[in-house]
């Protein structure tokens, strides 16, 4: 396992210090030492951050597939490796993105209606006041 970070990040020096902690082995990779390696990890995920964990051939970014070392190692120690294809696994991905972002839009559609609900009742409100 390789973990790209850099000394100046607090986050990067809890997920390692969570790792040992665990007895979990990786490679540190500081990305000022090794830039050609992160910046290939980096083009692939589209995400320029750091801590990312390289394990198995998959990545693991903060945000995105952790939210705190714990839950890190969490998935560290279930992780498995598929049965199913990559194009499989990446197209069943795709759909629950899809999903997830027509989700969150539908929130965000309600909310603004709420929002200018509650304009229109206040304009109302003032123009009969006037």
């Amino acid at each position: 396992m390789k973990i790209y970070t850099n000394q100046t990040c607090p986050y990067c020096k809890a997920v390692k210090e969570e790792l040992e902690k665990e007895d979990i082995k990786f490679i540190n990779m500081d990305t000022t030492e090794h830039e050609v390696e992160y910046q290939i990890v980096v083009n692939l995920t589209g995400i320029p951050t750091v801590p990312t964990i390289e394990y198995n051939d998959e990545y693991f970014v903060p945000g995105r597939d952790f939210g705190n070392p714990q839950q890190l190692v969490s998935m560290l120690r279930s992780h498995a490796d598929s049965p199913y294809k990559q194009s499989k696994r990446t197209f069943e991905r795709v759909k629950t993105l899809n999903y997830n972002m027509g989700q969150a839009f539908q929130r965000m559609d309600q909310l603004l209606r709420q929002i200018e609900t509650k304009l229109n009742i206040k304009e109302n409100e003032h123009k009969s006041t006037s």
